[in-house]
């Protein structure tokens, strides 16, 4: 892309070209998945050994940049650079110079004066990431803009799934609830159809997106799929007054995942944070039918794959699947 745009209402500069980024899933095909995938296989292979760190990103710099809260996302990046030995630097929006008003640009330029080799970014407003692609000389990740994209949330969710299941080639997801503020949904429905896999999605009509993927407010569609990955109602994104559902009971009894929906072999997964008893049932949270705690895990291998992959573009490292002295 090398078009002007504006973003915060400030002029976006063209990216330069030769420095490789992951924005949104769009920026991958499915070779690169394929590769991704495998090197967070390899780097789990790592993760089982007692010493659990490797040297493959000694001296570089990655920066996490968080303007919203985030537990999963933050922590596992931070991990997954500090166990690539990596030095790693997180800067939060509360207690910085955001709060006294400083733009997005101005923080970006500073923090790129540290020289940085990777920027994580998680930002409120849709554009953030590739704004900060744009204005610094890092490779960016996007840890989540807006309601636009979150990437490596959907390469650790097919990771967990190809775990779980053997494939990804024909498998058949329902993703329920608050699609319309979610960008996991978002990156989770392409990031399906680059693997061979379909989506449908299921709930509230007005919280549904019905260009993304084929929808229904029916609940009885869940039942042919392979999957039942659960989104919560994200109210931090809905305007205020807006009446997507009558109440969250009423939503609970109609579209709440619960074991009595489930049927046998199906698995459950949830991005979290979870709000259990709303969208999902506590029983079924904690069965063996659920995902998420894997989920978890997967997100430290796959964010572990995807700063390798960046800052190197090279094959599956080989410290990674033996020991190291």
């Amino acid at each position: 892309m090398t078009d002007l745009r504006v973003v915060g209402g400030e002029l976006v500069p063209p990216a330069p070209r030769e420095r490789r980024h992951l924005l949104s899933i769009a920026d991958l095909d499915r070779d690169d998945v394929d590769r991704l995938l495998a090197t967070a296989a390899s780097f789990a292979l790592s993760q089982a050994r007692e010493t659990k760190k490797l040297p493959t990103l000694r001296g570089r710099f990655v920066l996490n940049v968080f303007y919203e809260n985030s537990t999963r996302t933050s922590s596992s990046f931070d991990l997954a650079a500090k166990r690539l030995s990596a030095d790693t630097m997180t800067v939060k929006a509360s207690g910085s110079s955001v709060e006294k008003g400083e733009s997005l640009r101005d923080t970006a330029q500073t923090l790129g004066a540290y020289g940085p080799d990777v920027i994580v970014i998680r930002h409120p407003e849709a554009g953030a990431a590739e704004f900060v692609a744009r204005v610094t000389d890092a490779h960016v990740v996007n840890a989540g803009d807006g309601k636009h994209q979150h990437p490596t949330q959907a390469l650790l969710d097919l990771y967990t799934m190809k775990e779980a299941l053997g494939r990804l080639e024909g498998l058949h997801v329902a993703i329920v609830g608050d699609v319309l503020h979610s960008r996991v949904a978002r990156s989770l429905v392409p990031a399906l159809e680059l693997v061979g896999a379909t989506a449908i999605q299921v709930g509230p009509p007005p919280l549904l997106v019905p260009e993304l993927c084929e929808a229904t407010h029916d609940m009885t569609a869940i039942a042919d799929a392979d999957v039942v990955y659960v989104l919560r109602m994200q109210r931090e994104r809905m305007l205020e007054g807006a009446n997507f559902v009558p109440s969250l009971r009423e939503y609970t009894a109609r579209w709440g995942v619960t074991p009595e929906r489930i049927r046998d072999g199906q698995r459950v997964m949830h991005p979290g944070p979870m709000n259990r008893g709303v969208e999902i049932d506590a029983r079924l949270a904690d069965s063996d039918a659920s995902l998420v705690v894997d989920q978890v895990r997967s997100g430290l291998v796959v964010r572990m794959a995807v700063l390798y992959d960046l800052l190197t573009a090279g094959p599956v490292p080989v410290e990674a699947t033996v020991e190291v002295a």
